[in-house]
Parts: C-alpha cells; sequence; structure tokens
C-alpha cells in the first residue's frame, strides 16, 4: 500500500494507475475506520474499481466552535492495518496544511440541500464538506467515488455538488452497516458508555423502523408518523431528541406525497454523544 502524504504523491500514483488501464476508486474517510467504511471498499470493486484509493483526513471546517473536532476518534496505525488487509493501493493521509494552504478563501456552497435538518442545526457543516470532498476530487481525480448512506443528507449535498459542478465521477452509496441490535456503525459510538451503547443507543433505530412501520401500514399523515417515532423515543431515559422527521430524500423537506420514496431521518443525544440515522421507504 503506498502512503502519500501529498497532494504530488497521489497524483504521481494515480496517473500512473490510469496509464496502465486500471479504474480508480476512491473512498474519503475522517479514519477510526469500522466495518462500515471498510464495506465501501467493497461496493468500489464490485463496480468496476481497481485501484482503490483511501483518504483519512478529519476536516476542520466541517466542525463548529462547539463540537468535538479536538477529540474526534483517531487510531492511525489500526486505520493503516485495516486497509493493509483489505488491500488498499493508495491511503491518503494529507497534513491540514495541505489541504488548506495559509491564505485559503475558497468555499463551496451547495444551496438548499444544504440548508435544513443538519444544516440547520450545524451551520458551515455543508459547505465544509462539499469544500473538502471537491478538492479531494480533484486531487484524486477518481473514476468513482463510495460514501455511506448512514450520512444520507452529506449523500445529498455530494450528488448535487457533482451534478451542478459537472465533476467528472461516478458517485455509489453503500448501505449503512448496522450492529446487532440495529444502531448504525460510526466512529462516534465510541464515546458511548457500555450503559449508554446497551440501553440507550439503540433507541432511534427503533424510533425510525416504528416510523417505516405505520408508513407501510397505510399511514400518510406526517404529523402522526413523527409523533410515533416522538413516543418511542421518550420512552428511554437518557436519550435526547434533536429531530425525528419525516423528508423527502433528495430536498430534506416535508415530502409533498408518498407516491415516491421518503426518508425517515433522526439525530439524537446520548449523553455527550449525537447520533444520526435514517430509514428510506417506499410506500405500498
Amino acid at each position: 500500500m503506498i502512503i502519500a502524504t501529498t497532494i504530488e504523491e497521489v497524483r504521481a500514483a494515480t496517473v500512473k494507475a490510469r496509464a496502465s488501464g486500471r479504474t480508480i476508486g476512491f473512498i474519503p474517510t475522517m479514519g477510526f475506520l469500522h466495518e462500515g467504511h471498510l464495506s465501501l471498499i467493497d461496493v468500489a470493486r464490485e463496480n468496476g474499481a481497481d485501484f482503490i484509493v483511501v483518504s483519512i483526513f478529519v476536516n476542520p471546517t466541517q466542525f463548529g466552535p462547539n463540537e468535538d473536532f479536538a477529540r474526534y476518534p483517531r487510531n492511525e496505525a489500526r486505520d493503516m492495518a485495516l486497509l493493509e488487509g483489505k488491500l488498499v493501493d493508495l491511503l491518503f493521509l494529507p497534513p491540514v496544511e495541505v489541504m488548506y494552504p495559509p491564505g485559503s478563501q475558497t468555499t463551496v456552497s451547495v444551496g438548499n440541500v444544504a440548508t435544513p435538518l443538519e444544516g440547520e442545526r450545524r451551520p458551515g457543516h455543508f459547505d465544509g464538506v462539499a469544500t473538502v470532498v471537491l478538492k479531494l476530487f480533484n486531487i484524486v481525480q477518481p473514476d468513482l467515488a463510495v460514501f455511506g448512506r448512514k450520512d444520507a443528507q452529506q449523500c445529498a449535498v455530494i450528488e448535487r455538488m457533482v451534478r451542478d459542478l459537472d465533476v467528472p465521477v461516478r458517485l455509489l452509496f453503500g448501505d449503512t452497516a448496522r450492529e446487532h441490535d440495529g444502531l448504525a456503525l460510526s466512529s462516534r459510538n465510541a464515546y458511548l458508555s457500555a450503559e449508554e451503547r446497551r440501553i440507550a443507543a439503540p433507541v432511534l433505530q427503533r424510533a425510525l423502523r416504528t416510523g417505516e412501520e405505520a408508513i407501510r401500514n397505510g399511514a400518510r399523515n406526517v404529523d402522526e408518523i413523527e409523533s410515533l417515532m416522538r413516543k418511542v423515543a421518550e420512552e428511554t431515559p437518557g436519550v435526547e431528541i434533536d429531530y425525528l422527521t419525516v423528508v423527502d430524500p433528495e430536498t430534506f423537506l416535508p415530502p409533498e406525497d408518498f407516491r415516491r420514496d421518503v426518508l425517515l431521518a433522526g439525530a439524537v443525544r446520548v449523553g455527550k454523544t449525537r447520533l444520526i440515522d435514517n430509514v428510506r421507504v417506499t410506500p405500498s
């Protein structure tokens, strides 16, 4: 596995790979890898990528002033071992000054899809995401890139950016990897205490599945569906609801109707840990 810390090293490796006829697949991450990340490598390979690039970069511009940038979990040695085990071809480990040289001023703002839900609660977050992802695309120049569906609004933001800015990359989205009790895998799960993990954390998925069941049984009133989900979450001590909502998966606004897929999206706090998850539902 090639380990690159500069843009020049990445471009030299990808130019050589492309010249030899290989298809470049790219998985951007913030590290502290888990099975969800590793499954995205499989998605890239299953879709024709035979030169796999993974980046690990904890991007400071997508963290707010009171968020967890400084304490975000990191374990570079473990991450490298996992990627070597997955036969990754290139690991990009840029320091902050490589991604944001002194004097950097340009940012990417995606527009309406970045405004509701996470955008409202984390001002500037999606500008930071879109900016760093576009920079990484320009550095790696992948044929295809894979993101996890757990971050559904992030996926929609990146999809809109790629479409609007004519970025020549094929986007793929991998299904959310989960624990045995439904908890979505996330690097931030490491913050949970044993009791929080066992008792409180699984409630988010249970609440979303309650909404899904209601829709499959014919419920079409958004307020009623959201009330059902909130009731499930409120029954568990130690869970603070940020939002539990029904949205259009493209706009992240309330759906106009239930003639096509809807997304049940949620964010809760368990102790000091903020968890997000979603379930996409095709109404019957």
